[in-house]
């Protein structure tokens, strides 16, 4: 089992390395999919805001990867992506719908599949401090749920990390979900070296009834 759960760690990785710009560097990283905890919901009108640092002057975002909880046999296709000063307010930086390709899924504890999300995008040029990634309106095919993995930043690699979060009208915080950022950088500071290029992990549980926002398992 430990030997099969590694080669799909190894395969997602290249996978989603195969899929960046080669010039593309860690800007942040909140660790790696827990997959087995929680997630939260990512689209039904629900938006979920997780904080990141720019330690490295004129930083370029331009690629993004997280965890997904979906229904078995689903695929996510895009997500909205929407960067801001303030978790879901404040200045704009970015505010997008982006393809998204999906990887390395494989099923947790709860009948999930936990899969890895990566999509390329044209980001805002982001000067050193405090943003807000925030994510909605994910999609797939047939208008299923999806969730985004909660890891609590464990095993992240960044400067300051790990992030904050919240969901809603951000009335109270949340565990903070599993996501890397990747771009380039013209400033004279350093960029975070990752542990890894990708998120890993995940799965997915048969459909529970009550499940809208957050997953209560």
């Amino acid at each position: 089992m430990k030997t099969r759960n590694a080669c799909f760690l190894l395969l997602a990785a290249l996978v989603v390395v195969a899929a960046l710009p080669l010039s593309a560097q860690v800007v942040w990283d909140n660790g790696p999919i827990n997959g087995q905890t929680d997630a939260w919901t990512i689209n039904e009108g629900y938006i979920i805001s997780d904080s990141f640092n720019i330690s490295t002057p004129n930083t370029t975002l331009n690629s993004l990867s997280f965890g997904a909880w979906i229904l078995p046999g689903d695929v996510v296709t895009s997500v909205g992506v929407l960067i801001t000063s303030q978790p879901m307010f404040g200045t704009i930086y970015y505010n997008q719908q982006i393809g998204i390709t999906q990887s390395g899924c494989f099923t947790n504890n709860y009948g999930f599949n936990v899969c890895t999300e990566t999509g390329s995008f044209s980001g805002p040029n982001l000067a050193q401090g405090t943003y807000w990634l925030n994510l909605e309106n994910a999609t797939v095919s047939n208008g299923d749920p999806v969730y985004w993995d909660e890891n609590s930043g464990i095993g992240c690699q960044s400067q300051g990390c790990p992030s904050q979060a919240c969901e809603g009208n951000c009335e109270s915080s949340i565990p903070s979900e599993a996501f890397t950022l990747l771009g380039t950088s013209s400033g004279t500071g350093t960029v975070p070296e990752p542990a890894s290029l990708a998120l890993v992990g995940g799965g997915f549980f048969a459909v529970v009834e009550t499940l809208r926002r957050r997953l209560h398992l």
